[in-house]
């Protein structure tokens, strides 16, 4: 877990930094950009080019009148725009567009004739010499036989774009648009019909919670409208990332990832740089195609999980049936080791049994298959665990008929509601929060009871993260006072009995 402050998005205003959103002409200018060996007959011949473009808008009805049309969403602006696109929502051939003006990723777009680069950590797109228009047929007049940087920008692939500390380590991508001869190119090695996507598993990558929030959700976000049709490009790739997530990889994309330093020349008419995020496991209707939300993606793991379980579900389920186990909700405890483990997890298993649950004790382990993990989740009415990465596994619980309980440790309020709490509620999830008292907590026997360690955790957090970290998250452990803990089981289990028992209504009346 990544403690960092909230935040708000900057918007857009007028006449604002480029930095905050560059805004990318739908034909790429080559007057714009600076040559290495400018020459006289060239410099006046773009001259009257240049122009051409000041006196276009006087003349709407010439044709240099849609060079200018370019879309952002900007209130701020106005003139010959597309007031309600996203910023690079729409881009013509030979144009890379960077969007810049969101506090969490940076993301650009290519079009045209693009090729990878590895040795260089470069992405090239050539902009052909007859496929530009009268301005490119007016520049191969004076071409000096050289290559011609039209457009450099730089990019880092990651959705942590304001957490400095970690983005410098992630790989940095030159994206390099070039006029260029076309026996000068690098031949393709491979040559693609499908986009690219490409994103970094760097930073991060090893945390549950980051892999899915940093990685797979924002894939998730940024690539479903292809519809599969797409083919993921990666920059510090690992194979075991691969393998682990190759189930939900293969529901989003027809074609295998490709290793981005695999030393060939890959060929695209159309790449994607950087993943879109929306905030903490989440996916925002408002922001996606179709209205798509966290119940859609998790039905998108119900796709990539499901037809491997099947099986062992129904032996599961039938032999509930003979054991007569079946009208018990189940519970599984995410159980955890060392740090902020409960450590009356038994007596907590023996209550909850009480009650009428059937208890399942999971361990998660790094090299646990997630497939395993989703069919225990899957198949439950509720789970219990500590706050922690592990908790990002409530996105295998079933959406309106499950109960998620975190435990909340001291000095964890804040990140357990934001990591997890709220997006428990977005997927559909009944979610009960459990802040433990200072009893409860191993530190109470550690300090005196009006130290703030245990009376005001905030002022503590206000100190940064290595506090939080060193104090409330790696030395603690939690023993729950179960007369107080059973008033939630209690709740939960009252709420999926209601559920059981209104759907059993509802499939009588059918």
């Amino acid at each position: 877990m990544v403690h960092h402050q909230r935040y708000t998005y900057n918007q857009l205003k007028k006449g604002g930094d480029e930095e905050a959103g560059t805004l990318v002409l739908v034909w790429t200018n080559p007057v714009y950009y600076r040559r290495r060996k400018p020459k006289l007959f060239s410099f006046l011949l773009l001259s009257l080019l240049s122009c051409a473009f000041i006196l276009a808008p006087t003349f709407s009805s010439s044709p240099f009148y849609h060079l200018y049309s370019f879309g952002v969403q900007n209130d701020g602006f106005s003139g010959n725009m597309v007031i309600n696109a996203p910023l690079c929502s729409s881009i013509s051939n030979g144009t890379i567009c960077c969007d810049r003006s969101h506090f969490r990723f940076d993301i650009c777009l290519m079009r045209g004739d693009i090729r990878t680069h590895s040795p260089t950590s470069s992405v090239f797109l050539y902009s052909s010499k007859n496929g530009d228009g009268f301005a490119n047929s007016v520049l191969s007049m004076v071409d000096d036989g050289e290559d011609d940087e039209l457009q450099h920008e730089k990019i880092k692939p990651y959705t942590r774009k304001w957490e400095t500390s970690v983005m410098d380590t992630i790989d940095e991508l030159d994206l390099i648009s070039k006029r260029r001869n076309p026996g000068a190119r690098q031949p393709c090695d491979v040559i693609h019909d499908v986009p690219a996507v490409m994103f970094s598993t760097g930073g991060y990558t090893g945390n549950v919670y980051h892999e899915f929030n940093d990685g797979i959700v924002p894939l998730y976000i940024t690539s479903e409208k292809f519809n599969k049709k797409v083919v993921f490009v990666i920059l510090e790739y690992h194979s075991w990332w691969v393998m682990k997530y190759g189930d939900i990889l293969s529901r989003l994309s027809d074609y295998p990832p490709i290793d981005y330093e695999d030393n060939r020349t890959h060929c695209f008419t159309e790449a994607i740089t950087g993943l879109r995020i929306h905030d903490e496991l989440t996916v925002d209707p408002s922001l996606m195609k179709n209205n798509k939300s966290m119940v859609d993606f998790r039905n998108l793991l119900d796709q990539a999980y499901w037809p491997r379980i099947k099986g062992l579900v129904q032996r599961e389920q039938a032999q509930e049936k003979m054991q007569n186990q079946a009208r018990r909700p189940k519970l599984v405890i995410l159980s955890r080791n060392g740090s902020r483990a409960i450590t009356n997890e038994n007596v907590l298993v023996r209550r909850a049994e009480e009650i009428g649950f059937r208890v399942r004790v999971l361990r998660p382990q790094p090299t646990t298959e997630l497939a395993k993990i989703y069919m225990e989740l899957n198949s439950s009415d509720a789970m219990i665990g500590v706050h922690g990465a592990a908790m990002t596994h409530l996105l295998f619980m079933r959406p309106r008929c499950s109960v998620f309980i975190q435990v909340i440790p001291l000095g964890t309020d804040w990140a357990a509601k934001t990591y997890y709490g709220e997006p428990a509620k977005k997927l559909g999830l009944k979610y009960i929060g459990y802040k433990i008292s200072p009893k409860e907590s191993s530190l109470f026997d550690e300090y005196e009871k009006d130290d703030p360690v245990l009376t005001d955790p905030s002022s503590l957090n206000q100190k940064g993260w290595e506090f939080t970290k060193k104090i409330y998250l790696q030395r603690q452990t939690v023993k729950l006072d179960m007369p107080r803990f059973r008033k939630r089981l209690l709740r939960a289990y009252d709420h999926i009995t209601r559920i059981h028992r209104n759907a059993h209504l509802q499939s009588q009346l059918q």
